[in-house]
């Protein structure tokens, strides 16, 4: 078979390391019971030591010459190697609407897209693994106070616990990418109803942590189309910036919001 050369302008970063290759195939072992589609395998490092764990396996890679490869590599999969846009699909068709366990060394150009989809498919996706860009897990894992803690932290610990798991150098690529890596987890919390309008919520977070520097009195301007009135201003929140609030104090904000709105 002959080498896929990674490809540029699709970010692909072939792992070579066959141990931390075994390593994050791992991690689904988490989830046991659930079927397993992978991002993006290219030539199937990760791939190998899926198929080893005895349980429906379905890839998707956007790449054809990978999709070629694969084929000839893994032919008891070729009825599960799906030569499609992950970001375009329709999830529930995927196991014919059975959740799954997502994984895989994931592109750093379009990962956080992939979580984004993944929350706009949550029931469907109650466990989360596999490799990203080191600054996006700190991100994704960052607590309250910190200068990580953002848009991913929030939107995704709203519904999962996310887990940091190692940290993986640019050495074992090919090419090497120019930052390090990173192996997380992320598995469904117990939270079933966010306690608020989970759209406004979710504009509310991107809005704030889109001017992080300044108070929410400021920043929240934005969301209303005419000012609110000198009472909303009154809360004790709108002296903070949006990284000193926890998840429960945005679902607390995001019902003052709405009940605002409603007044307009």
């Amino acid at each position: 078979m002959k080498a896929v050369k990674p490809k540029k302008k699709l970010g692909q970063h072939f792992l070579t390391d066959l141990d931390i290759a075994r390593r994050i195939a791992n991690t689904v072992d988490t989830c046991p019971d659930l079927p397993i589609l992978e991002i993006g395998p290219g030539m199937g490092v990760l791939t190998q030591f899926l198929v080893e764990k005895q349980r429906q396996l379905k890839v998707v890679e956007i790449d054809s010459e990978s999709v070629a490869y694969l084929n000839e590599r893994f032919p008891r999969l070729s009825d599960n190697i799906i030569g499609a846009d992950f970001l375009k699909m329709n999830l529930a068709n995927v196991f014919q609407g059975q959740p799954f366990v997502l994984t895989g060394n994931y592109p750093y150009d379009i990962s956080s897209q992939i979580f984004f989809k993944m929350l706009d498919n949550k029931e469907l996706i109650p466990c989360c693994t596999g490799m990203i860009q080191r600054e996006v897990a700190q991100r994704m894992a960052a607590q309250p106070g910190s200068k990580a803690y953002g848009i991913l932290s929030v939107l995704m610990q709203a519904w999962y616990e996310v887990e940091y798991l190692f940290t993986v150098g640019e050495h074992v690529f090919n090419p090497p990418p120019k930052v390090k890596s990173a192996v997380i987890r992320l598995t469904r919390n117990a939270t079933i109803n966010l306690g608020c309008d989970w759209l406004l919520f979710r504009r509310l977070v991107k809005t704030v942590f889109g001017q992080r520097r300044k108070m929410l009195r400021v920043s929240l301007r934005q969301i209303f189309p005419s000012p609110p009135n000198d009472d909303f201003y009154q809360h004790p929140f709108m002296i903070l910036r949006p990284e000193q609030l926890s998840i429960q104090q945005f679902v607390e904000l995001t019902n003052i919001v709405e009940q605002q709105l409603k007044t307009q």
